[in-house]
């Protein structure tokens, strides 16, 4: 029986993915193997000595200790892409928001509630119009920062709608660059990108090179009145140069959606409480990703969409099947596979397959056996210096 524990409320599509017979889920569980999560600041108090995995149902990890993760052999998942069509959504929401006088318009009309004359109040909405008049989006130039799931959907969205659309990531992976539409013009830096947009959309995650990525330098490469959005994470953006930016004016309207106290009743400013993901599919799809994730992984050892271990997976083959399946990580030093492979060998155990991988300081393999290891066996692998963690599938 695999034991996972719960934070926060799941979509309850995601949680019928497992299996009743084999899987014990819920908040209140002892001796679990793996965490399922949203929102929830993990502590690393609460990585137990049996924790084999943290699935975040989302994009970001922010919450969860991922180095303490890692320095346990703790795989850590997330669902990228899950929750992308929310975001991109939100993202043209929030520029029809900037283009348009919707925000007070709403507000004027909202205003007039006692008026009880359909004549008067119909005559009034037509005087006072012209005070909410805005532009259209068609034509205009978005710069995209950040062209993954979510920053390529956005990219063709506004290709769609007639933007015209260029982009800038470095860290561009090839099954990314494959999902981005032709007709984006990739630039090769912020400062040149940021120079002829009307637009800019950020979708990043915070790193240390991301951290204050949009900062003094980059809102005087923009042009007078330029619309920055901001559905990615709010460290990306330096606040004081943000507020100097608005102040000026050289920063027209800046749409997040993460509500900053300084940011608080300014016209230029239109801030929404973080639902950028706050869709019932986005939930379900997220949920139903790292469930399936959580179940290939504690069943088959196969990585895919993690944060800190490097992706990878091994079909099974011959007794493999049956139960075994080695899945080992340890620290990505020169020697020790073959240490593994040593202790196997004097145990007359025949490899049948075999993958190994490493990602930054951590290394994770998965090795297919013919026949079974012994308890001492598994005991001297995990015993190898720079062994983290020894599970037999």
């Amino acid at each position: 029986m695999y034991r996972i524990q719960t934070f926060n409320q799941l979509s309850e599509k995601g949680l019928e993915r497992f299996p009743e017979r084999s899987y014990e889920i819920g908040a209140e569980i002892n001796g679990a193997e793996a965490i399922l999560l949203r929102s929830h600041k993990l502590s690393p108090d609460e990585l137990s000595d049996g924790i084999k995995a943290v699935a975040r149902a989302g994009a970001g990890t922010n919450n969860v200790p991922v180095a303490d993760c890692t320095e346990h052999g703790v795989v850590v998942f997330n669902t990228p892409g899950a929750n992308a069509n929310a975001v991109k959504e939100l993202v043209l929401c929030g520029l029809l928001l900037a283009s348009r006088g919707i925000v007070p318009g709403i507000s004027f009309a909202s205003s007039q509630s006692n008026s009880s004359d359909y004549g008067e109040l119909s005559k009034l909405m037509e005087q006072e119009k012209k005070r909410f008049k805005g532009s259209e989006i068609a034509g205009k130039t978005l710069a995209v920062i950040g062209l993954g799931a979510i920053g390529s959907m956005v990219a063709e969205m506004a290709i769609n709608l007639g933007m015209k659309v260029q982009g800038y990531d470095p860290a561009l992976s090839v099954e990314a660059a494959w999902r981005l539409p032709s007709q984006v013009k990739r630039i090769e830096n912020i400062s040149s990108l940021v120079a002829t947009a009307d637009f800019i959309s950020l979708h990043l995650p915070v790193l240390n090179s991301t951290r204050d990525l949009i900062n003094s330098e980059i809102f005087a490469s923009m042009r007078v009145g330029t619309c920055l959005l901001n559905f990615a994470r709010d460290e990306i953006v330096d606040s004081t140069a943000l507020v100097v930016a608005l102040d000026s004016g050289k920063l027209g309207k800046y749409i997040s959606d993460f509500p900053r106290p300084e940011l608080m009743d300014r016209e230029n400013v239109i801030s929404m409480p973080h639902i950028g993901a706050s869709t019932r599919e986005a939930e379900e799809n997220c949920a139903v990703m790292a469930a399936d994730q959580l179940m290939d992984f504690l069943e088959n050892g196969n990585i895919k969409n993690s944060v800190n271990f490097p992706n990878l997976s091994l079909d099974r083959v011959g007794n493999a099947k049956k139960g075994t399946r080695l899945a080992i990580s340890n620290r990505n030093v020169p020697k020790i596979l073959g240490q593994i492979l040593s202790v196997l060998a004097d145990q007359n155990i025949n490899v049948l397959d075999m993958l190994n991988k490493s990602r930054d300081d951590i290394a994770y393999n998965l090795i297919d056996l013919e026949s079974a290891p012994s308890e001492s066996a598994l005991a001297t692998i995990a015993e190898i210096e720079n062994v983290v963690k020894v599970t037999l599938l």
